[in-house]
């Protein structure tokens, strides 16, 4: 998703949705460490409930991706990134986002104790803004390969696919 923002708004734009998904994903890891799970163990139906909020979402931002066009470049004023506070709130619907703050307290803090889950998610979040970063700009690097229109159109399906195939273990 990032990159696909990269491409068609750059780096500058897609700020924002950087920073929004470095601060949910580590107050996720935060609030997993201090209980949250908790809340799956004793009502089950909880993991059913977030399965499809995060499939049916996911399947809504594929199809946002796909069907981007060239006035998402920055020619309309009305087309722009994910803000802060909507990267934010993704982390919560996001499935790879919860299997790796589920696991990173799971291996990395099996105590639970306040300091060593502030810890883990200091250090995840201290690593996840150079890596979402990389994807960002990756995007950016090709958007002067992404000037012709169905050059464009074949990236957005194919980042949209993507996003849609990587839900596949969701179903394993």
């Amino acid at each position: 998703m990032l990159m696909a923002s990269g491409a068609n708004y750059g780096v500058k734009r897609t700020l924002p949705h950087m920073l929004g998904v470095a601060s949910g994903f580590t107050l996720m890891v935060v609030l997993v460490g201090l209980g949250i799970m908790q809340l799956f163990d004793a009502f089950p139906i909880t993991y059913t409930v977030l399965k499809v909020l995060s499939v049916t979402y996911l399947l809504y931002l594929a199809y946002k991706i796909a069907t981007s066009s060239k006035a998402a470049q920055g020619k309309s004023a009305t087309a722009k990134p994910m803000t802060f506070l909507q990267a934010v709130m993704f982390q919560w619907v996001n499935p790879k986002a919860w299997t790796m703050a589920l696991t990173a307290i799971s291996v990395y803090a099996p105590s639970k104790s306040v300091a060593a889950v502030v810890m883990v998610a200091g250090v995840f979040g201290a690593v996840n803004l150079p890596c979402i970063s990389g994807w960002t700009v990756l995007g950016q690097k090709i958007q002067s390969f992404l000037t012709n229109n169905n050059r464009l159109r074949v990236f957005n399906f194919t980042m949209a696919g993507l996003l849609v195939t990587s839900l596949y273990p969701i179903f394993l």
